[in-house]
């Protein structure tokens, strides 16, 4: 049974300067360890000058790692993370990069540089709820596409349509409203069609 969770739509990139320091935040949708790996070792690349890229992900399956890539120890990872847990947000990943100024900024410092990078980052990407849904197939005649067609287009995100020796139908329904629809299909092709449940995914929702 998929449960609902909520993550981030888009990667995302802010900057801001605190005391000559740099500290550029980086927010990415990852569906995988080895995702955010890949994508913490692209930034990593692209910034190998940086004094810093302290970074830390959460996925849906329960997976967590943070670290403070050399910054003193609960500073940089931990605080990154805790912006991930506050706003209960899943299969993110958050980068941020610090190029050192000169100037000391503290422990406590740190944590809100870090924790206010972490935040403008996550806020840029943007939230949205991914909310299960079920995959439905049916098959009607071509006489009955007509009458059918702009119903399943306005209540279902449809995946295909093939026509054939009939017209097939993939589409897929929020959760709550599947047995509705399926009784909807049913009745509007007067029972010719049978709506089968054949898989289920996510689908993201702004929030």
């Amino acid at each position: 049974m998929l449960k609902p969770y909520k993550t981030v739509l888009t990667a995302s990139e802010t900057e801001f300067t605190e005391k000559r320091s740099r500290f550029i935040g980086r927010c990415f949708p990852v569906k995988s360890e080895e995702e955010a790996m890949e994508k913490l070792n692209a930034i990593r690349k692209l910034h190998y000058d940086a004094t810093h890229n302290c970074w830390a992900y959460a996925l849906s399956g329960g997976a967590q790692r943070f670290s403070d890539d050399g910054e003193p120890g609960g500073t940089a990872g931990m605080p990154i993370m805790d912006t991930l847990i506050k706003r209960d947000i899943k299969d993110a990943l958050i980068v941020v990069t610090r190029y050192f100024g000169g100037i000391l900024l503290g422990s406590g410092g740190l944590v809100r540089a870090y924790s206010r990078s972490a935040s403008e980052a996550l806020s840029a990407a943007g939230c949205g709820l991914m909310s299960p849904c079920r995959v439905i197939e049916f098959a009607v005649d071509y006489p009955r596409y007509g009458g059918i067609e702009g119903f399943v287009k306005a209540n279902s995100v449809v995946d295909s349509i093939e026509f054939l020796e009939n017209v097939r139908f993939c589409v897929t329904v929020p959760e709550e409203k599947t047995d509705g629809f399926i009784r909807a299909v049913i009745e509007k092709t007067d029972g010719r069609a049978a709506p089968a449940v054949t898989g289920e995914r996510f689908i993201a929702i702004p929030l």
